[in-house]
């Protein structure tokens, strides 16, 4: 009998993890019965009473299995982490709070028994702030016209992925690791299925802009280079037109040396100018370092402070 997995991140999620993982169990009881599964909580340091829930649930159930970590270690390491320690023939990835509904999970089952290794949960439609809405569109389009890699709109990680290529993101050995951009990058006999994602069920999320724009930069750094490539040109570009102005200040100064009215003003103007230029790439080429450093330094993904149900899985 195949096993799937369903691997669950989670952070303050106290109102949605029991009723979640009972509409899970009965999607597997009335469409799955032909499959064995497990449910895996990975709980990134949750401050609620989300860890006694699910402390609860696996002491009514020994196929859900909980990871607490130690610490919060981000939204890209945690979910990775846990992907990496499920021992299904296929793992889901799906989201605590109800926006990737569980009616989901048939669908995606369908399509890996068709013979594809990932299948994609694209967001089609969506129940969220409509701005929000337009702000995650504009930046997938450009991100996708600036990458040297394929990028898969509307996609947030949500899908089903085969044992095959679950060994393949154990083996990358990625400190920083971008689900989003892997899948894309690596993802092989791959199939987009597409799906209205709904409104959160209860509770509050914990993304806010600084997140949104962590994701969007950990992105832009890891598959673009035209951002150093701007810088690049654009330097040469205000050095080119920063001596022909120097070059024609110079000679309006010496034909019309008396009359010449402009003063130092050209010179601020200049300087502001190219100072601005100069501390946004400067930025910019800070993002990509800090992409860098963080790869290099080789840190864990996730500190465990200790597993639940996984006790057969060591013995073996």
């Amino acid at each position: 009998m195949k096993k799937i997995s369903v691997l669950i991140p989670c952070y303050n999620e106290e109102e949605n993890v029991v009723p979640l993982s009972g509409a899970i169990a009965e999607q597997f009881e009335n469409h799955l019965k032909n499959y064995d599964y497990e449910i895996v909580f990975i709980d990134n340091d949750s401050h609620d009473a989300t860890r006694e829930k699910i402390e609860t649930l696996c002491r009514e159930n020994k196929r859900i299995k909980a990871i607490f970590n130690a610490k919060n270690f981000g939204q890209f390491n945690s979910p990775y982490y846990g992907m990496c320690q499920t021992t299904g023939d296929c793992t889901i990835l799906m989201c605590a709070d109800f926006q990737d509904p569980p009616e989901l999970i048939p669908r995606l089952v369908r399509e890996w028994e068709k013979g594809y290794k990932i299948v994609s949960a694209i967001k089609t439609s969506s129940r969220e702030n409509h701005f929000i809405r337009f702000l995650r569109t504009c930046y997938y389009k450009i991100i996708k016209k600036m990458s040297d890699v394929e990028q898969i709109e509307h996609f947030t990680g949500t899908g089903l992925y085969d044992k095959s290529f679950i060994r393949v993101l154990k083996n990358l050995d990625d400190s920083a690791p971008f689900l989003r951009g892997i899948v894309a990058e690596l993802g092989y006999k791959r199939k987009d299925i597409p799906y209205e994602q709904q409104q959160r069920r209860a509770g509050k999320t914990s993304n806010n802009w600084y997140k949104l724009y962590d994701a969007a930069m950990l992105s832009f750094t890891s598959y673009t280079k035209i951002g150093l490539r701007i810088a690049t040109i654009s330097g040469f570009v205000m050095s080119v037109l920063s001596m022909l102005i120097a070059l024609a200040y110079l000679i309006l100064k010496l034909i019309f040396w008396d009359s010449f009215p402009l003063g130092n003003a050209p010179i601020l103007i200049g300087v502001f100018v190219l100072g601005g230029v100069q501390l946004f790439f400067i930025g910019l080429l800070g993002e990509y370092i800090l992409n860098i450093n963080t790869r290099i330094m080789k840190r864990p993904l996730v500190v465990e402070e200790r597993r639940i149900n996984f006790e057969e899985e060591k013995e073996e």
